[in-house]
């Protein structure tokens, strides 16, 4: 590698800053420090675990900091120590404040094209909204929620039955090579920016519970979406008659008719009305089971009964 001297740190968490930290690493700008957020209770059997970037910076054979507070002065001065014109953030999951912004300053990959989906769930929004194309940008972290001057973008089709499982790891390596793009060209002082036009802002709300939930009145398309949005990593559901939720991880929207709450089995296929259309699910997971093909569930279960207001 060419880069000589100290190359800075990263700051990230999720499994898609993991991503991007591989293509960093991989580059003239390895970090020598990386930042990230201490081990945490995750999945079904809420087992303490470090985070997808913790894991993946020990493989690296990085540092590794865990921080709950990288604004305490401490951290800062961890931070400043491991040197680098910029450090560079990911899905981090703390906001960062006054001084580091100004002491450090940071490239922020953002799985969209600000000044669209500014904020928590860029890529689940994106796909819920039915877009047909959304991006990565490299922007300067600023204080305000994703508003800060765009140094780099690129735009990416939104495949007709893709999931974020597969949008977001597409999304990543290209978030990867954008920062690598941009600390080049922030090394040979090249680097320009685009400032957002704030009027044309929209806003990616957190995912939470309402918005797991499938309501039949909505048309088919729009369920659609709302389902490969979540998943695998959240999961959609579906209320049924007496309480039970069927988690539901694979449909697709067909132009058939049936009333609306009502399911159908249809030639091997399972099929529920919606407000417009129907949807065809594919793989469900009853409650305390794994998830299973619709047929199997058909077999085993029989048809499920939706609970829906206008029955």
């Amino acid at each position: 590698m060419s880069a000589v001297g100290p190359r800075g740190v990263f700051l990230g968490t999720s499994g898609f800053a993991a991503t991007v930290l591989g293509v960093l690493a991989g580059s003239d700008h390895r970090p020598t420090l990386v930042v990230t957020l201490p081990d945490r209770k995750q999945g079904r059997g809420r087992k303490v675990s470090p985070s997808p970037v913790a894991l993946a910076a020990e493989e690296l054979g990085i540092e590794v900091f865990k921080c709950d507070d990288v604004n305490a002065e401490d951290a800062r001065g961890r931070l400043l120590a491991a040197g680098g014109q910029w450090a560079s953030i990911c899905a981090f999951g703390q906001i960062i404040k006054e001084p580091l912004l100004t002491d450090l300053p940071m490239l922020n990959v953002h799985p969209s094209l600000l000044p669209r989906w500014r904020g928590a769930a860029p890529i689940e929004r994106s796909i819920m909204a039915g877009d047909e194309e959304t991006g990565v940008c490299v922007m300067r972290l600023v204080a305000g929620l994703d508003s800060g001057p765009v140094a780099s973008s690129r735009a990416t089709p939104i495949g007709f039955q893709e999931n974020f499982e597969s949008l977001s790891g597409r999304l990543a390596e290209v978030g990867g090579e954008l920062l690598v793009e941009a600390l080049d060209a922030a090394a040979e002082g090249t680097l320009e920016w685009v400032e957002q036009d704030d009027d044309q802002a929209t806003y990616a709300e957190k995912i939470d519970s309402g918005d797991r939930r499938l309501d039949l009145k909505r048309g088919a398309w729009e369920l659609d979406c709302q389902v490969r949005a979540l998943t695998p990593h959240i999961g959609a559901w579906m209320e049924l008659q007496g309480g039970d939720r069927l988690g539901i991880s694979e449909a697709a929207a067909v132009e058939k008719s049936v009333i609306p709450g009502i399911a159908e089995a249809v030639e091997g296929e399972l099929l529920i009305g919606c407000g417009e259309g129907a949807l065809r699910l594919s793989k469900v997971q009853p409650p305390g089971k794994k998830p299973m093909d619709a047929d199997d569930y058909l077999r085993g279960y029989g048809v499920p009964v939706p609970a829906f207001e206008d029955q």
